[in-house]
């Protein structure tokens, strides 16, 4: 197995630890990153906009500034998801008509992590519209999986979760409206945390106009990475006030504290779904390691959440379907179009009275699940049923679409309530097709991204990080 004596294969925390022993520079740690990029990248094509001169201008001016002046990022490599404003650079969104979209300034989170010391390397792929469980676009093409071609890299924070995972820095920026940063780092094998509701300040400058009501809501921002420990590092820095999101809640990364042994919570429920072995395994593999870890793992009767996730996405449907449909269809490739054909096939949106009645169900979920987690923080649940799925599964028809998003009832339910759900390789799975990593959820109490973080952990400590047995298979 790969032992971690390159710069580039150095997780985040790994990095901030030798850049302020000075055993490297940030110009070290920025050209490592860059000339892994340059290497790997053209098989991959995670990164769509490559700022190796940027970066390392950053890097040089970091390393002649004193070290005070920024914060517990000062130097370390990551990447932005082309959907989020950066000054200078295009938010194309993956729509060929938005090739020219230049940002006027920072979206929150950019400016957090500049003010934290991060160098930003590029700019990741997504689906168009960034609506997709897989992707690829006609501007900037398909990104490709690093563990091989029999797996799709996820969507829509496709392009981040390769990149990290290859080795393309330190840290992968993305977003989740129903498992954007999920879904990735299930297909490539990496840990995440997807925030809870106002937990990260966001807004895009470039943007005409707000958004619904409900994909304010769903959406958040966090991070790819390779291990559990850079979440713990980095995700501070991005919950950084700023004025600009008027519903952000600035609250500390860390809660009051609650012991060393929690009473976690477990389920293999799929409400109709079969289970596959491998999936089956991984969640025992998980609860096994938070055992051992001193954790009481109880078994438990979670509230009906197909009808929670269903009932959320067809409202999330009937939102897009009256403000974003029209663009898409404007603007949008044949693809993305047979894309959402599928989406409102098999979840019909919502309108009118049916729409205003389920956002106001959104509340009588999010207090079941508020008094559940008021006795159990966390819970170990499946995030799919099966392992992750082949590119363009989406268009296969009926059966493509419940494969990709019908099955992922544990992903877009816990956006609809607003709940933090971390994401975690829990097992490699050996298949006919090829090696591939197989992730389980952790969702926890609102607030407590650190205590899910914390569990994440706790599993990579046992299972093992999934990154060097990668790079080895890339190197074969």
């Amino acid at each position: 197995m790969t032992s971690p004596t390159e710069i580039w294969q150095m997780t985040a925390a790994e990095q901030a630890a030798a850049i302020a022993a000075k055993d490297i520079s940030c110009t070290e740690a920025a050209q490592a990153s860059i000339d892994r990029m340059q290497a790997v990248n053209p098989d991959l094509n995670a990164v769509i906009d490559m700022m190796a001169e940027d970066a390392l201008g950053r890097a040089r001016i970091l390393d002649q500034q004193p070290r005070d002046d920024y914060g517990p990022l000062r130097g370390i490599t990551v990447t932005i998801k082309v959907n989020i404003d950066q000054e200078g650079h295009a938010t194309t969104n993956g729509v060929s008509a938005y090739r020219d979209m230049i940002a006027p300034d920072d979206a929150p989170l950019v400016r957090n992590l500049l003010k934290a010391g991060a160098v930003v390397i590029g700019r990741t792929n997504t689906p168009e519209f960034s609506f997709r469980a897989d992707t690829d676009n006609p501007l900037h093409g398909r990104t490709h999986n690093p563990w091989g071609p029999h797996i799709s890299p996820g969507g829509s924070s496709g392009g981040a979760g390769a990149a990290v995972m290859a080795g393309i820095g330190a840290l992968a920026h993305g977003n989740d409206i129903g498992g954007s940063l999920r879904f990735p780092a299930s297909a490539n094998g990496a840990v995440t945390v997807k925030p809870g509701l106002g937990r990260v300040p966001a807004f895009n400058p470039s943007q005409k106009g707000e958004r619904g009501l409900l994909a304010q809501s769903m959406s958040v921002q966090g991070f790819l990475t390779r291990s559990a420990a850079d979440l713990d590092l980095a995700m501070p820095s991005l919950i950084a006030p700023d004025p600009r999101d008027p519903f952000h809640v600035p609250l500390p990364w860390r809660g009051p504290e609650m012991g060393a042994q929690l009473r976690i919570g477990f389920t293999k429920q799929m409400y109709g779904f079969d289970l596959h072995p491998e999936v089956d395994a991984a969640l025992d593999a998980a609860c096994d390691a938070l055992c051992d870890a001193g954790h009481d793992l109880v078994e438990l009767d979670i509230p009906d959440l197909r009808s929670c996730g269903e009932l959320g996405y067809r409202a999330l449907m009937g939102e897009i379907s009256a403000l974003l449909a029209p663009e898409i269809k404007a603007k949008g490739s044949d693809t993305i179009q047979q894309v959402f054909a599928g989406y409102f096939d098999r979840f019909p949106p919502l309108t009118g009275d049916d729409l205003l009645a389920a956002m106001a169900a959104r509340t009588t979920y999010a207090r079941q699940w508020s008094l559940l987690l008021a006795e159990t923080p966390l819970i170990v649940t499946p995030f799919q049923p099966n392992p992750f799925f082949a590119p363009d599964r989406d268009l296969d028809g009926a059966a493509g679409i419940v494969s990709t998003l019908g099955e992922a009832i544990w992903s877009y339910s816990m956006n609809f309530m607003g709940l933090p759900a971390g994401c975690v390789p829990a097992r490699l799975a050996q298949l006919p097709q090829g090696p591939q990593p197989i992730n389980i959820q952790i969702v926890g109490q609102r607030w407590r991204e650190d205590l899910i973080t914390q569990a994440c952990a706790q599993i990579e400590q046992r299972i093992g990080r999934m990154d060097r047995i990668l790079w080895d298979l890339m190197a074969a």
